[in-house]
């Protein structure tokens, strides 16, 4: 094993002080970077995740051009439903879409469980060659969608903003809900203990649509699947835990065994601190669409952000992913303005 040269990030997640707040963002790696788009303009989409050397080109493209403390595998969350058997279309400007959705008993009986580590290989090689390049310049960061958020694009097959269907499904068949959640959960678990096992230092499961569920549903249909992947994982790599729009979680969420949690920017640092009780290392939680401000203005607001976490169990990201339409210069002061922060 080749010594982590920047171990600011894993370092955070155990508690311990860093010397200053690590940063990455959340997908980092691709559409906002010019040489990513050359590789857009010539291979599709799933060409570029299921080939080991391109995915590992395009995840070191931030580290190299942006100077992020982690590197995050270039992938999707919808590898998933694939390796379940089910087929993802991924059209320019239109987002996935899933042409057979789960309705019925039969639907999830015909899922595929077994033998992710064979389907998912391409992911598992990636992350392997990563690690090589990488040669322990900063950690590598291995990622799944969580189970409420996969349940979301196989029940609805594409995207939405409500979600009505996925909910409907859930409010009307909950037993079948609660199948289709396990199944997903259990394939998740092998699908990231593979991943750590190929190299990952640690891993983040992204759930984008939990934001979707009162408190009351997030606890029946995605906080006990979330935990069951942070409890699962616990002894491999620290999980990061990001489901998005749910603040009325976090207090229930610092105590898991997760070694992270993931904000979006519709709280404030210090109502995150106050609901965490700083049991849990915090990650986030500037707006995306901030990047957009002037040089200075993004500056001025990273130090008001970690002025409001503070320095220590912190973790430098953005509130949800990175946009296409970020200059990189703007990307790259967000992490300089991190990097700089005086921690007198």
């Amino acid at each position: 094993m080749t010594e982590l040269k920047n171990d600011l990030v894993l370092r955070a997640l155990r508690g311990e002080k860093t010397e200053r707040v690590p940063v990455w963002m959340m997908r980092q790696a691709g559409r906002y970077l010019p040489d990513y788009l050359k590789l857009k303009a010539k291979y599709d989409f799933f060409t570029r995740v299921q080939t080991p050397e391109l995915a590992t080109e395009i995840t070191l493209q931030p580290v190299d051009q942006v100077g992020v403390d982690a590197a995050i595998i270039f992938s999707d969350i919808l590898v998933i439903p694939q390796a379940m058997g089910l087929e993802v279309l991924m059209e320019e400007g239109k987002g996935p879409s899933l042409p057979q959705t789960m309705k019925t008993q039969e639907d999830i009986n015909c899922l595929i469980t077994e033998g992710v580590e064979e389907s998912l290989k391409y992911v598992t090689d990636a992350l392997s060659l990563t690690k090589k390049e990488l040669n322990g310049r900063v950690p590598l960061i291995g990622f799944a969608g969580a189970p409420w958020t996969i349940l979301c694009y196989m029940v609805e097959g594409k995207g939405s903003k409500t979600w009505d269907k996925a909910k409907q499904f859930a409010y009307t068949q909950p037993q079948l809900a609660h199948q289709l959640l396990q199944k997903i959960t259990d394939i998740t678990i092998n699908y990231l203990k593979a991943q750590v096992k190929a190299g990952a230092d640690m891993v983040q499961v992204f759930d984008s649509w939990a934001g979707a569920l009162s408190p009351a549903d997030f606890k029946m249909y995605a906080q006990p699947y979330l935990v069951q992947i942070a409890d699962a994982l616990k002894d491999d790599a620290p999980v990061i835990l990001f489901p998005k729009g749910t603040w009325y979680a976090l207090e229930d969420l610092s105590k898991t065994s997760a070694a992270g949690l993931g904000l979006d920017w519709c709280i404030s640092p210090q109502m995150a601190r106050q609901f965490t009780g700083n049991r849990i290392t915090l990650q986030g939680n500037f707006d995306p669409s901030k990047l957009l401000a002037p040089i200075p203005e993004i500056k001025r607001s990273v130090k008001e952000m970690i002025d409001g976490f503070g320095t220590q169990r912190y973790i430098a990201n953005l509130g949800h992913g990175i946009m296409p339409n970020v200059p990189v210069d703007h990307a790259k002061a967000f992490v300089d303005a991190v990097k700089e922060y005086n921690h007198e």
